[in-house]
């Protein structure tokens, strides 16, 4: 039986959806929700230009609205990434 792996970064498993990702451990207290909002052209490529985060507890008896515990926005993926990876390193210290 083959294991199967995420795609990480800094650590962290990083699944992505169209324009939603979903950053940290799912066994952890918390991951981090990102919404796309809005993108632009830079040359032949489209890159995020707003994204919504969301810290949230991953307790499943919460509800939804109750899991989130600290929301931001970033202007860049690259810079939202930073943030959440931020965010996860001080709970998990």
């Amino acid at each position: 039986m083959s294991e199967k792996r995420f795609f990480t970064y800094k650590g962290y498993p990083l699944v992505r959806l169209g324009d939603q990702l979903y950053y940290g451990n799912m066994y952890d207290n918390y991951v981090v929700w990102m919404q796309i909002l809005s993108k632009e052209k830079k040359g032949d490529l489209e890159v995020a230009s707003k994204v919504k985060m969301y810290k949230m507890a991953t307790d499943p008896s919460l509800p939804p609205m109750k899991a989130i515990v600290k929301q931001s926005e970033r202007p860049t993926l690259y810079s939202a990434l930073d943030m959440a990876y931020a965010w996860l390193g001080k709970q998990n210290a």
